[in-house]
């Protein structure tokens, strides 16, 4: 197989082929490092040491030679977003003041993907201290999306994505708090699952808030989500894809399909349709007063926890800055702007915040769950974004229709609801926008604690799905853009 076959590989095909001998650990970490130089422009990587994954690749071959055990994740190099510590890269969490900042030990999925017999494969670019939306950072510069360098590539993971859509690396490591993972995943043309919160263990991850922090991968199928769910839970790498005939999936027209851009309406009615004629029942929902809880529970709760935790995470892991230093030093215009609203420290939560966190965001989760269970709905089903990829630089205002909205409301509206409830969101991607040539997602929310359900219906929806084109992945597509 020539370089362009093996980085079109699963991560799923590509354990198989070097388990069994067939393909070399070797010979597929080189096509993949070196598909990372031809997307260099992209940005995806902050920090990546080529001779640091050949020599851990060779250590897997001969680990197969010699007949030991081979883990599920045997010879794969692994993008790991850059808020997720590692003990033999820094980890910078996309901001000056800690760019060589080694932790003294892996975060809890990295060294549960080692154990399987992962590699790292560098560290990818986020927006900074995954504070937005994204991943335009001006302290190691923006993220560029690989099927269109002038747009951004989602965030705040979105050098993963970009990695991951470029072929850089079948599967990889994300972390969503607000959308982190699933904005990337849609803009990107990739799956991407955000479990219920607390399902992997997050442990050694640069904190936004306990509430809603969670890793998560993007993949380019739906086994290997399987598999990172595999590997992170220890349940089976297997899950049959659900009858789709008789399936209830719930659609709330009036709030997740209002405003959205034409591409976008026309490509999800088109899944909808396909469902419906594969025997899936559609149903109607209504969901009062979502977008006040959501407001009323996400921005209390991030805002007032951000400063706390991420005060908690340098000492706990001896970072050689204080809270203050790594501010003075926060080099992105947004995430500056956005850390003078944050609450400062106090001994004693303030009114707001208990409110949020003990009131709205119960009655939001009493919310969510009622409508599972009153509609027979396994799913709530749609469009993750209002629109595809934006111009990087472009990031305030949306026009959609002739109308201007904010792009907070553009990327943020569909995905909150279910991270500010810790339900599990499944992105998928189902096709281009047939004038932009951008990616089209939908998302999957389910019942809390439903992953594997979720997982199943989104393995029997995805062999529905039409195929996503890889992007052309050359310097030449940046100087075309």
């Amino acid at each position: 197989m020539d370089d362009t076959v093996l980085c079109e590989l699963s991560a799923s095909a590509a354990v198989a082929r070097m388990a069994s001998g067939e393909l070399s650990a070797e010979t597929y970490a080189t096509a993949l490092l070196a598909r990372c130089g031809q997307g260099a422009h992209l940005n995806a990587f902050i920090n990546l040491d080529a001779e640091q994954v050949l020599a851990q690749a060779r250590s897997a071959d001969a680990h197969r030679t010699a007949g030991k055990p081979l883990g599920p994740l045997h010879g794969l190099p692994v993008p790991v977003k850059d808020s997720v510590n590692t003990a033999d890269y820094p980890t910078t969490g996309g901001t000056n003041a800690l760019r060589g900042f080694r932790p003294a030990a892996d975060a809890a999925a990295v060294s549960l993907l080692r154990q399987a017999g992962a590699i790292v494969l560098g560290k990818t670019n986020l927006h900074e201290l995954s504070f937005g939306w994204t991943s335009s950072n001006a302290a190691f510069g923006a993220v560029r999306n690989p099927h269109d360098p002038s747009r951004i590539p989602g965030g705040s993971s979105g050098g993963t994505a970009a990695a991951v859509a470029a072929g850089m690396a079948p599967l990889g490591v994300a972390e969503d708090t607000a959308g982190s993972i699933r904005v990337p995943a849609a803009l990107c043309g990739l799956f991407g699952f955000r479990p219920t919160t607390g399902r992997y263990p997050n442990a050694g991850v640069v904190p936004m808030t306990a509430l809603f922090d969670q890793v998560g991968p993007h993949a380019r199928c739906m086994d290997d989500i399987l598999l990172f769910d595999a590997v992170m839970t220890g349940e089976p790498a297997f899950a049959a894809p659900v009858p789709l005939a008789g399936l209830r999936l719930g659609l709330d027209r009036a709030f997740f399909f209002s405003g959205l851009d034409p591409e976008v309406a026309e490509a999800v009615a088109g899944i909808v349709a396909v469902l419906e004629a594969a025997g899936v029942v559609i149903v109607d929902v209504h969901l009062p007063h979502l977008q006040a809880l959501v407001d009323a529970a996400s921005v209390p709760i991030i805002f007032h926890d951000f400063l706390p935790s991420l005060s908690a995470y340098l000492a706990a892991h001896d970072a050689p800055v204080s809270l203050t230093e790594l501010a003075s030093q926060v080099a992105s215009p947004d995430v500056q702007a956005a850390l003078s609203l944050c609450t400062p420290i106090r001994a004693m939560p303030d009114p707001t915040y208990v409110m949020a966190r003990d009131h709205h965001r119960r009655t939001l989760q009493e919310l969510m769950a009622g409508c599972f269970a009153d509609h027979g709905i396994a799913a709530l089903l749609f469009p993750t974004t209002l629109v595809p990829a934006t111009p990087i630089g472009s990031d305030r205002v949306v026009r959609i229709n002739g109308v201007e909205m904010p792009f907070a409301t553009a990327i943020g509206r569909n995905i909150l609801p279910g991270s500010t409830a810790g339900l599990p969101g499944l992105v998928m991607p189902c096709g281009l926008g047939q004038t932009s040539g951008l990616p089209i997602s939908i998302e999957l929310d389910g019942p809390a604690g439903s992953d594997r359900a979720l997982i199943a219906i989104g393995m029997a929806i995805a062999a529905l799905l039409p195929p996503m084109p890889a992007p052309a992945v050359t310097a030449a597509s940046l100087a075309a853009a």
